[in-house]
Parts: structure tokens; sequence; C-alpha cells
């Protein structure tokens, strides 16, 4: 597909399919690279992409965190030895026996309970490199949640066993995982990232 308006790309659903309006893919002039003697090496190919990505069936899960809700999955398969165990972070399917889960809303589970597993202090995320450095992952636990979600600290210092409470961007949503964050327990409104709540 061929657009030659500057128009940046979009993607609209119609009955079911993507469409994709505008300019989305913009191709630059390729660029020699010299070695320091003069003889040519190789040569740049520069390509200025947009990348469309589905979510499936994980997509409650990221259109609820824009609306202050942190969905779960649950196995519902009462032959599975997983029966009842929830998870987060989501997954479709149960690690055991792969039935489909069932989706459970735990925003209230962690709002009262999530606390600090462990942390990592780094310069580097894969994040869209786009939280403040330096970044503090921290690795929350829930009560009565098998596993451990990984998510940016967005303000304070983080300690193991720290009570902590999810934050959402659910002013101009992201639609990825960069829409939760987390702060300590106690932490102010006024002391919140612009676009976060705690509802």
């Amino acid at each position: 597909m061929t657009d030659e308006t500057n128009a940046p790309a979009k993607v609209k659903v119609r009955d079911y399919r993507y469409r994709i309006e505008g300019r989305f893919h913009h191709i630059e002039r390729n660029q020699p690279i010299f070695k320091e003697d003069g003889s040519l090496v190789g040569v740049t190919n520069p390509r200025n992409m947009t990348y469309i990505h589905t979510y499936g069936n994980e997509a409650v899960f990221f259109e609820n965190l824009g609306k202050g809700r942190i969905i779960a999955s649950k196995c519902a398969n009462p032959d599975c030895e997983a029966y009842g165990s929830v998870f987060m972070p989501f997954r479709i399917h149960c690690p055991d026996c792969l039935a489909r889960n069932e989706h459970v809303d735990i925003t209230d589970i962690a709002k009262e309970t999530s606390r600090v597993h462990t942390f990592m202090i780094t310069e580097r995320t894969g994040a869209f490199n786009t939280l403040p450095k330096p970044i503090k992952f921290i690795n929350v636990e829930f009560d009565g949640v098998a596993t451990i979600l990984m998510g940016p600290m967005l303000y304070g210092e983080p300690n193991i066993g720290m009570k902590v409470k999810p934050i959402f961007r659910t002013g101009d949503p992201t639609y990825t995982i960069l829409d939760l964050g987390w702060v300590p327990e106690g932490t102010g409104v006024k002391d919140l990232p612009q676009y976060y709540t705690f509802e």
C-alpha cells in the first residue's frame, strides 16, 4: 500500500478488518559508511515505519489499565492442579493445563495487598526508553495471586517488603504496560506523575 500524503499513519477497524490510512513507511536516502582510511565498509539503510501489533485476547488487560482497573486471569479447569490459581501478568491460557483462563478483576486486591518482592534500579529500559532515569523496577506480589508482576516505581524509593499502591495512566492512556505504575503507600495525589491517578 502506498500513500504519498504526509498524514501520519492511522489504523481504523471497519467490518472487523484493519484499514491503514496515511503514510506509514518513510524511505530515507542510504548513507555510505567509511573507515578512517576512507575505504567503504557499508551503507546505512534507514527506514521509518509504523508497526501494527495486535493484542488479541490480551486486549482486555491493556484496555482496563487505562480505566484504572487491573484484570488478571484464573484457571477455571477443575481437572487441573492449578485450578483456581490467579495469574498476573495476564495469561490467556493456564500454563499447566493450557485451558482458557477466566478474567478476574484484582484492582481492589492490588490496592490493599501490593508489596515489593524485589527491585532493581537501572539506567536502561525496554519500555520504549521513555521512563525517567534512574528507572526503579519493582516486582510486586499480591495476596492470592500465584505470580509476581514487574513494573516501574514512579515515585519514591523501593524497599523489599514495602507496601505499594497501583497508579493508572487514565488521562491520555498509551494502551501499553506503561499505563500501570507503582508508588509507596501514603503517596499523595499531588506527587503522582502527569496523567496518572489512583482510580
